[in-house]
């Protein structure tokens, strides 16, 4: 053997210690992969059923929320009525102000009349007793004057 041949055989010998070096870490990183497409599977066949129950959730909300549509355009319906109703009120209302005060302009004037006259028919009374009062207290000054002079 001549010195290329030996020299063939180490760069070869070299060449097998480097796939093996090499190798090595690919069997690992191997494993790795197979273990990452197990998760990913495992991940996979766990979602499908997820998704399914995701699915008729979502379907259960928007019956739900046709219901709630429904209940709403029930409760715009009474409250249009209640609108009806509250302005049909103050129509009402409306009438019962005009009405009272009509009736309190037409009785008013009668009762005030009533009351004026009722108040000076008590002036004249009280001034007619107290025109007594002193007529009687002005005959009794004289005849005390006219029994103090005898």
């Amino acid at each position: 053997m001549d010195a290329g041949e030996i020299a063939g055989l180490i760069a070869a010998g070299a060449f097998l210690m480097l796939v093996i070096v090499l190798a090595v870490p690919l069997l690992k990183l191997g494993r790795t992969v197979d273990a990452a497409t197990r998760a990913i599977n495992d991940v996979t066949d766990r979602t499908g059923p997820l998704l399914s129950d995701v699915n008729e959730t979502v379907k259960g909300v928007n019956v739900a929320l046709g219901q709630v549509q429904v209940s709403l355009d029930g409760v715009n319906v009474q409250l249009g009525k209640v609108d009806t109703i509250t302005e049909h009120a103050a129509h009402v209302t409306a009438n019962v102000a005009n009405l009272s005060t009509v009736v309190a302009a037409a009785a008013a004037n009668p009762l005030v009349k009533v009351a004026s006259f009722g108040y000076g028919l008590r002036k004249t009374v009280q001034a007619r007793r107290n025109a007594d009062e002193a007529r009687e207290i002005r005959e009794t000054m004289k005849q005390r004057r006219k029994a103090a002079r005898r």
